[in-house]
């Protein structure tokens, strides 16, 4: 099989599911998990039958998995059928011992024209070091990472979404849930389902997102800052108490909100050089809607309550560690000393 780049692998994995000819080695991985499922459904689809699929079906985890189960599979002639699909999910090739790792590489150089090997990893990270092996899958894979997708292709999926269930949004509002969801499909699928089956309108507004879907911690976390900036002091400590409310840990809400203060501070700076939301969003690794409020969020505040604010932040994270004070205390006394510093901003 010729080499196929990471690059174009995405491309070659819906051609060949669009011309209906799977190829013998897949590599899906990467962070959004809606979408490696997805394919690897569609080509569940176009290999397997419901009659046969119990014969042509193998799948091995970290549990079964050997390279002589992988061997069997890939020897097992398809029943009453063209091909079969050998599916391994989230088992590291690379930590097998030099042996099994000559043998695999024979097997990866060598599948079947009736097999379809696919490997799934959320989080894959190949020992290049290991040459022969990743050779063999660099070579001989089309590897496929999916990476959380842009706002703007998030956006179209959403008001897509909604279409396929019945349902009609403006397009400021898949904005608005993209801000309280984050960019998780996964997530924003299970969101849009309970959004349609709470509204019974056809077109759906923001009472109805608001009475169903829960925000992530960055989102309360931007909506606690955003009361700091309008001096709504009384506000920004009952949205810290959502969270605590929630059973959300107090550190990973400090680091939030410690995030969210040095995300403010690069925005003064880059503010002060005549730059905008594009370079925050590029700087921080943070997408375009989240670039641009915080942009907006950063005029409202002084270069002296970001740095203020970062400092406190890290202080209360050590005395979370350190103290004999509980840290929900502690959280509320760092929104109490964040509301001090920004009314004498």
């Amino acid at each position: 099989m010729a080499k196929k780049q990471e690059s174009t692998g995405f491309e070659q994995l819906k051609n060949d599911l669009r011309q209906k000819s799977p190829g013998r080695f897949y590599v899906l991985c990467g962070e959004e998990d809606y979408l490696r499922r997805y394919y690897t459904e569609q080509l569940k689809k176009q290999l397997l039958d419901e009659l046969t699929a119990d014969f042509n079906f193998h799948r091995l985890t970290a549990e079964n998995f050997s390279v002589q189960a992988l061997s069997d599979s890939m020897e097992a002639l398809p029943m009453m059928a063209e091909r079969s699909l050998i599916l391994v999910e989230e088992v590291d090739l690379f930590e097998l011992s030099e042996g099994e790792r000559e043998k695999l590489t024979g097997l990866l150089c060598d599948v079947p024209d009736y097999c379809c090997l696919l490997l799934t990893y959320t989080d894959f990270k190949p020992d290049k070091r290991k040459k022969k092996l990743w050779d063999a899958i660099e070579k001989n894979a089309v590897l496929t990472e999916f990476r959380y997708q842009s706002e703007s292709d998030l956006r179209s999926w959403i008001a897509r979404h909604f279409r396929a269930l019945g349902k009609q949004i403006a397009p400021e509002l898949c904005g608005y849930l993209l801000q309280q969801c984050g960019l998780s499909m996964t997530r924003l699928d299970g969101e849009i389902q309970k959004i349609c089956a709470f509204s019974g309108a056809e077109t759906v507004v923001r009472a109805d997102i608001d009475a169903v879907v829960e925000p992530t911690l960055d989102a309360v976390v931007f909506q606690l800052t955003d009361a700091l900036a309008q001096r709504d002091f009384a506000l920004a400590l009952e949205k810290l108490n959502v969270l605590l409310k929630m059973q959300t840990e107090v550190i990973p809400i400090v680091a939030a909100i410690g995030a969210q203060m040095r995300r403010l501070n690069a925005a003064r700076i880059l503010q002060a050089e005549g730059k905008g939301a594009a370079e925050l969003a590029s700087l921080c690794g943070i997408a375009p809607y989240a670039a641009g409020k915080t942009m907006t969020l950063a005029r409202r505040f002084s270069d002296r309550f970001c740095r203020q604010a970062m400092l406190l932040c890290c202080q209360t994270d050590h005395r979370i560690k350190t103290s004999y004070d509980t840290p929900e205390h502690l959280a509320q006394m760092l929104i109490v000393s964040l509301a001090e510093e920004a009314r004498h901003d």
